[in-house]
């Protein structure tokens, strides 16, 4: 029986100079967690517009769950202006008061989480007050139901500041965080950053009682930080097209493994394979069929 997970925030259109593809780090987690064996319900806005629709088309191409996507009248879908650097990096414009910003929690998406396996949410999501509000009424459940509550740190300025970092780790269960933004989330938990690597990951997982903590360290691998000790792994080589979803795809597949009881030496060497598969084609999820 598929593990029924409830991915919570964005999802727009990422705006390439090669045209337009499905985007935002909760969209790439959904369809990246479907693939791979997961009942994804997708919880966001779309605007009542062309984009929209094929938005929600896409998410149903990738056999994703569209019933809890809420269609935002007054509000356009999200679109992010995307440029590359020559080593394939991004760097992101985000169109401001989208309607994934707008969504409201309601009786059906409750019902949907008393019922799951995982809720999964970012940063980002939470840049508006509406989905702020509902994707932490999901998590107060989850956390009581004692369903695993997946954290994936996406930090864009300035939708962020040191109070929404902190109280976002207060409410999950597993933390994944990029080496490009660990040291942003230690200064916010007043962790001191200049210890090893491994002493702050365990200072954020005793601060927060955590049960898991990811480190990705894109080409140099990761780290998993789990109650009995570490697990590192120093990556799969990949020829390099852009790094866009590479970090989702890698938080999805983690979410599989746990929910499937695999070893964490397993979880980690799966999540780095999928990830740099990820980084060998253009877009998140732009290769599939």
């Amino acid at each position: 029986m598929k593990k029924s997970i409830i991915a919570m925030g964005d999802g727009l259109w990422d705006m390439f100079p090669s045209g337009p593809l499905l985007g935002g780090a909760t969209a790439n987690f959904a369809c990246h967690a479907s693939r791979l064996g997961g009942e994804i319900y997708m919880v966001s806005g779309v605007g009542q517009d062309k984009q929209g629709e094929e938005l929600l088309q896409m998410y149903r191409k990738h056999g994703v769950r569209t019933e809890l996507v809420e269609v935002v009248e007054d509000y356009p879908t999200g679109v992010v202006t995307v440029k590359l650097t020559e080593s394939g990096v991004p760097a992101f414009t985000i169109g401001a008061d989208s309607a994934w910003d707008h969504w409201s929690w309601n009786s059906v998406i409750e019902r949907k989480v008393k019922l799951a396996d995982a809720i999964y949410f970012g940063t980002l999501g939470q840049r508006g007050q509406s989905p702020r509000v509902a994707i932490r009424k999901a998590l107060a459940i989850a956390k009581n139901d004692g369903i695993l509550r997946v954290l994936d740190i996406n930090l864009r300025a300035p939708f962020f500041d040191h109070a929404l970092i902190r109280d976002s780790i207060n409410l999950c269960s597993v933390l994944k965080v990029s080496d490009e933004e660990i040291n942003p989330v230690l200064q916010a938990c007043e962790i001191n950053g200049s210890k090893s690597e491994e002493n702050g990951l365990r200072e954020l997982q005793m601060q927060f009682e955590l049960d898991l903590v990811v480190l990705t360290k894109g080409a140099k691998g990761a780290v998993l930080l789990h109650p009995g000790g570490i697990v590192e792994h120093p990556g799969v080589p990949a020829t390099v097209v852009d790094t866009v979803g590479a970090g989702d795809s890698f938080t999805a597949s983690v979410t599989i493994g746990l929910l499937e009881g695999k070893g964490y030496a397993d979880i980690v060497t799966d999540a780095c394979k999928i990830a740099a598969g990820v980084c060998s084609h253009a877009g998140a999820v732009s290769d599939w069929g």
